[in-house]
């Protein structure tokens, strides 16, 4: 998969996203209709549901910033890749690793997430 960076960058940048109707575009860009998202703390399915999801993890860690961590890797319709969420001082607060099935769209259908270590 060539553009695995892109897609994990992009993916980081709607867990970013503060501005609602922004978030929701990138949402609605980033994963199919029927996508679900599941990891040992939350899970959404849909647009309405992820999006949700991440606007609750952003009320629960305000000012908070993920950022990749490495480099993402891919083959066939997976994508894997590891991310750090840092607090408003920089100092690592979560680390992580998604993997994700890519529909063939280019959009991701299902992502699982793993927690590899929380401050």
């Amino acid at each position: 998969m060539e553009h695995a960076h892109s897609l994990a960058q992009q993916y980081l940048a709607a867990w970013n996203e503060r501005d609602t109707p922004a978030r929701r575009a990138r949402v609605a860009r980033l994963f199919t209709l029927d996508a679900e998202y599941l990891d040992p703390t939350m899970r959404g399915a849909g647009h309405d549901g992820i999006d949700a999801m991440i606007a609750g993890a952003q009320q629960h860690f305000p000012d908070h910033r993920f950022t990749l961590a490495g480099t993402p890797d891919a083959h066939h319709d997976v994508l894997r890749f590891g991310w750090t969420l840092h607090g408003p001082d920089g100092r690592e607060v979560v680390r992580g690793l998604d993997v994700a099935t890519v529909a063939p769209d280019g959009r991701l259908a299902r992502v699982t997430g793993f927690l590899d270590s929380v401050a």
